[in-house]
C-alpha cells in the first residue's frame, strides 16, 4: 500500500495558522485514537480515506523525523509493525483491495 502526496496546501490556508503545539497535540491524539481502534483496518482506512497508519509513518519521516521506515511505523503503531500486523491485521478481501485502488486514484 502507498499513498500519494496530496497536501492541498493553499496560500492563506487556516490550517497553516495553527500553532505547531496545537497541530502536534491533535496529531498525537489521532495516532493514539488509531492505536486504540486497531479494529479500523489499514486496508479500510485506505479504501475510505486514501491513507493509513503506514502513510502517517511515511509522512513523519518526510516531515523530518530522524527515523527509518521501521522506526516511524513503530512510533505510529505503538509497537513494531510486524507485531502490530500479527496481532491486529486481517487478510484483505478482494473488495477491500478494489476500494483501496479506487480511493488511491483520488489522491493524485
Amino acid at each position: 500500500m502507498s499513498c500519494s502526496e496530496n497536501t492541498n496546501a493553499q496560500a492563506g490556508d487556516p490550517l497553516d495558522a495553527l500553532p505547531d503545539a496545537v497541530a502536534g497535540a491533535a496529531f498525537r491524539r489521532l495516532v493514539r485514537h488509531l492505536r486504540h481502534r486497531h479494529d479500523a483496518q489499514n486496508i479500510d482506512l485506505m479504501g475510505l480515506a486514501g491513507f493509513c497508519r503506514n502513510c502517517l509513518a511515511d509522512w513523519i519521516v518526510e516531515a523530518g523525523a530522524p527515523l527509518d521506515k521501521a522506526g516511524a511505523r513503530e512510533v505510529i503503531h505503538g509497537m513494531p509493525a510486524a507485531e502490530w500486523k500479527a496481532r491486529h491485521q486481517t487478510e484483505a478481501t478482494p473488495e477491500q483491495l478494489a476500494r483501496m485502488e479506487e480511493s488511491l486514484k483520488k489522491n493524485a
